[in-house]
């Protein structure tokens, strides 16, 4: 399928128009305007001479029935949907490692009923075939041994895992998910452009592309009989769920950790079936057996859905340099104590130089042609595939053999051999004649097109389309009905990357009936009851821990902003001292740096505290770590809740480095401050009482409550500056209270009885440590044979300690003892809960 490189558009047909058979119905005729199929390329939309394909035809005839401004409306609602669900990626070579909106395209790519039975039939061949190389790679070896599959290939791949040889998988399945990316010639025939068995990406972007463009086309979906995506997802989760050998073991979702570029992708699917989403460190191997370190000890976990590539899996036997895997892991797979989906060292299969045998291995090991016909390769590691390489440069593209790219190439994916200046040519001859078996040749494809919305109108634009499947059973696979739909951002066919702008589309099958609903929630009369919410690992409880204290400490830095900037707005006469006395305590909080030579205004130094990315206790700083918390856990958090985390962090990653006048650094901070309570609301109203919203309330407390007898200490003493009484009111935000109470002026004893001992006021140290006592006594193992542990003991004295001193005895110095307790009490918890190592292990008879 080697073709010449053309973008002219086709000519129009005459007469095409609103009236004509196989014209666009309705108004959708006006998104056509211009609409020319790319010539010797196959359009998914149009033909040829103009007329529009029937399933296509469909879709426009249910679209015409919205108004125009009920579709645009369509349009912002998908991508509302995504934006408030918090979808993104993140661009793998990005050094700054930013999250980037997803670029969902309105349009579906439509696949009608015939066409989809007949692609479903070639990549559940393509499948079965993948399995079976596998299985004779790391089994019997015939494959290589009779000379059907060089050596080479295979020990060349850095994917090819040599512990693994010998080892066969739980169940008798290498593959659990498998994915197949094609793309369709100018012929109209599918072509396999590659295969992805390590551990493929994109179902879950699927499956929210699909959410989002059915809620803002729901009549058309529902008109279209679009086949659903549920079924796929729920035979895949119940396969691995049949893999667990006790009832009470779990299944895990391995990740590299949220840098990943597709980390949205792990943390949604783990919600959406139920499994626990888990990195590296959150998991032991103990005695061949796999385990997950939670807040109530080491639980089970039979099963491993992998997100990371083999090699990296364990850094005992595989890659040493690993700190994304699990030391011992391939032992407890080679004594058959865990499930690996999918099994490591399948990534070989994804090799280019594999491609060019496919065909011959599909007639020796299935005994039959390969329904979907790969790309054509030739692997430059045998001397008359590199010849003819090198002989016909200029018709094909070069490809690293192995390696996703590759140094002899410029560190390029692809060269296109007729773009080479004579230079560039003959380097690369000598590169294939000295290591021909690092580079593949590969045929220029070009790819259909599909339309895109673009000003307002449609344009063709090439794309690659992925599908998914499960195994189920011990030979058969069911493939998801629909895909993962690249879509390239010009009009070049013979490229598509997501990596390099392209967008993202939902991909419509339809049916020939009624397609029936179905839901991954068990029936009704099948539901056990129960009312806890499943294990909590150690990471995550960490993380809600800190999340609550990066927050709390943020609006404790955003009240001594906001106190500052009144005062420097207000100029009052006398405030000098009061000015002070906030710009000492944000250099304590590390908001500010120590003064060296005459400070700025007091008001510029608000500003610094508001837009300065660098200071470790500024609000840029604060806020984009409380984020980073957040993004490790987005899978337990609501998306309200991690919206408005993210918002308040982007918040101040738009101010940073601005210069603001103070009226509009004031508005900034109580908008922040507002942003904040919303997130204390829907913790406290939207949060199930389960072990995880303990410990973002005790990040919460112990952080307000070492911040509160800071202030007191500081504020009430003796020897305090005129107005520091009501500066103390103003940032525990009590002055309400405080004045309902005592129709007076701040008093010494009155306020330091509010904010220090009061256990009615929320905002008291009192309250904290009482409340911090209140959620240890619900943590596991903290009561051991009905007697308090340490951790309980040392909550309790501080209770009592507050509880029994009157404030007319109570030494500001107490204070800062309190503080230190808090803080204390922080790292036993941490100690207790959160540690990695070893030593934090926990029986299950704790549990």
């Amino acid at each position: 399928m080697v073709q010449t490189q053309s973008q002219t558009p086709s000519p129009p047909r005459p007469g095409a128009g609103a009236g004509s058979p196989g014209a666009a119905p309705g108004w959708t005729g006006a998104l056509l305007q211009g609409y020319r199929p790319l010539a010797g390329v196959h359009d998914e939309m149009m033909r040829p001479d103009g007329s529009i394909r029937p399933a296509w035809q469909r879709f426009l005839g249910e679209l015409s029935r919205l108004e125009p401004a009920q579709f645009a409306e369509s349009l912002t609602a998908a991508d509302r949907h995504l934006r408030e669900s918090g979808v993104f990626y993140r661009v793998y070579d990005d050094p700054t490692g930013s999250e980037r909106p997803w670029p969902l395209a309105p349009m579906p790519l439509i696949v009608d009923a015939g066409e989809w039975a007949r692609l479903s039939r070639g990549v559940v061949q393509r499948a079965r075939l993948a399995e079976a190389v596998l299985r004779d790679v790391y089994g019997a070896g015939r494959l290589v041994r009779e000379g059907v599959l060089p050596a080479a290939v295979v020990a060349g791949s850095p994917d090819f895992l040599r512990p693994l040889v010998g080892v066969a998988p739980v169940g008798g399945r290498h593959l659990r998910i498998y994915a197949v990316d094609i793309g369709r010639g100018p012929d109209g025939t599918w072509w396999v452009l590659s295969d992805r068995t390590q551990a493929p990406s994109g179902a879950g972007y699927a499956l929210e592309n699909r959410l989002a463009l059915s809620r803002a086309l729901p009549e058309v979906a529902r008109a279209l009989n679009v086949e659903r995506l549920a079924s796929f997802f729920q035979a895949f989760r119940d396969e691995l769920a049949q893999l667990n050998v006790r009832a009470e073991a779990r299944v895990a979702l391995l990740t590299p950790g949220p840098l990943n570029e597709t980390y949205f992708e792990h943390a949604y699917l783990a919600r959406y079936l139920g499994f626990l989403l888990t990195e590296g460190a959150d998991l032991t191997v103990r005695d061949g057996a796999t385990y997950v370190r939670t807040v109530s000890g080491l639980k089970r976990v039979d099963v491993i859905w992998r997100r990371l590539d083999g090699d990296f899996a364990d850094p005992l036997e595989l890659r040493t340099s690993s700190r994304l895997g699990v030391p011992g892991l391939v032992q407890a797979i080679r004594e058959g104590g865990v499930v690996a989906a999918n099994a490591l060292g399948s990534g070989m299969m994804e090799a280019r130089a594999l491609m060019g045998f496919m065909p011959a291995l599909a007639r020796r090991v299935l005994g039959e042609d390969l329904e979907l016909p790969n790309m054509a390769t030739w692997w430059c590691g045998q001397p008359r595939e590199r010849a003819f390489v090198a002989e016909n440069l200029e018709r094909l593209a070069l490809a690293p053999a192995f390696e996703p790219k590759l140094a002899a190439l410029g560190g390029a994916r692809t060269v296109v051999g007729a773009e080479l200046a004579a230079a560039e040519r003959a380097r690369l001859a000598a590169v294939l004649a000295r290591r021909g078996m690092d580079l593949v040749g590969q045929e220029l494809v070009k790819l259909s097109t599909t339309p895109v919305w673009s000003d307002g109108r449609l344009e063709p634009r090439p794309f690659v389309l992925r599908l998914f499947l499960a195994a189920v059973g011990e030979d058969d696979w069911v493939v998801m009905p629909g895909g993962f739909c690249r879509i390239s951002g010009s009009s070049d066919p013979r490229f598509v990357s997501l990596q390099e702008g392209a967008s993202v589309s939902d991909v419509w099958v339809l049916s020939d009936a009624p397609v029936p609903e179905t839901s991954l929630l068990p029936r009704p009369d099948k539901v056990r009851l129960r009312r806890t919410t499943g294990t909590l690992p150690s990471r995550a409880a960490d993380n809600l821990f800190w999340l609550a204290r990066y927050l709390e400490r943020s609006e404790g830095t955003l009240r001594l902003v906001r106190a500052l900037l009144g005062r420097a707005i207000d100029q009052s006469a006398g405030a000098e001292p009061i000015v002070g006395i906030l710009v000492d305590k944000l250099v304590v909080a590390g908001a500010l740096p120590p003064a060296k030579g005459a400070r700025p205004a007091p008001a510029q130094l608000a500003v610094q505290v508001l837009t300065d990315p660098r200071a470790i206790g500024a609000l840029p700083t604060l806020t984009a770590m409380a984020r980073n918390a957040a993004a490790v856990i987005r899978d337990r958090m609501a998306p309200d809740a991690f919206q408005t985390v993210g918002q308040i962090a982007r918040d101040f990653e738009a101010l940073s480095g601005r210069r603001l006048a103070p009226t509009a650094a004031l508005d900034a901070a109580n908008a922040a401050l507002r942003h904040l309570a919303a997130f204390a609301g829907l913790a406290s109203e939207n949060m199930n009482r389960a072990m995880g919203w303990r410990f973002l309330e005790l990040g919460r407390r112990i952080e307000r409550g070492v911040a509160m007898a800071r202030l007191v200490r500081r504020l009430a003493d003796e020897h305090a500056p005129p107005g520091a009484l009501d500066l103390l009111l103003e940032l525990g935000d009590s002055q309400i209270t405080y004045r309902s109470r005592y129709v007076m002026t701040a008093a010494r004893l009155p306020v330091v009885d509010l904010l220090a001992l009061d256990e009615g006021n929320p905002r008291s140290v009192a309250f904290q440590v009482a409340r911090i006592a209140d959620h240890l006594e619900t943590l596991p193992a903290v009561v051991v044979d009905g007697r308090p542990g340490p951790l309980l003991r040392a909550s309790r004295r501080l209770i009592g300690s507050l509880a029994t001193t009157p404030v007319e005895d109570l030494p500001l110095s107490r204070l800062d003892e309190v503080a230190g307790e808090l803080l204390s009490l922080s790292e036993a918890i941490g100690q207790r809960f959160f540690t990695q190592g070893v030593d934090a292990d926990l029986p299950e008879d704790f549990a």
